[in-house]
């Protein structure tokens, strides 16, 4: 079951990031839209489109969201490898995407302040922008 919702959720997610679905929704809405008038802009009409919208939406929700925890979780892996295999790197960090926010972020603080503090290396990125803008 888990693999099938995945290459489903895959597709799903893939297709409707397609101009083509784009257009689909599109024409189903102007085609809601030019039908008002036959149907006298009734409540039936109305409740089409809003339940049609809702039903879309939420489904929607799960599939893009599983699309996203799969596509973290490997580049997480990724990166972890590049650690791993990086003699330099301190394997300390694989798996800190399991600590609490306010954890990551005293770890994301203490490494802008070391990389600040080595020779050639800018500390911050509003010191790279302006440097950046410096450049103009």
């Amino acid at each position: 079951m888990e693999r099938f919702f995945a290459a489903l959720a895959t597709r799903i997610a893939s297709a409707s990031g397609q101009p083509v679905t784009f257009a689909l929704a599109l024409v189903t809405i102007l085609a809601w839209a030019v039908t008002g008038p036959i149907f006298a802009w009734s409540d039936t009409w109305q409740l089409i489109i809003n339940t049609g919208t809702s039903l879309v939406t939420f489904l929607m929700v799960f599939v893009i969201q599983n699309s996203q925890n799969r596509d973290a979780a490997a580049v997480q892996a990724k990166l972890d490898e590049l650690i791993r295999a990086l003699d330099r790197a301190r394997g300390e960090f694989i798996g800190i995407e399991h600590m609490t926010d306010r954890q990551i972020e005293a770890i994301r603080a203490a490494l802008e302040k070391e990389a600040g503090h080595e020779p050639g290396k800018v500390g911050t990125v509003d010191d790279s922008v302006e440097t950046l803008l410096k450049r103009r």
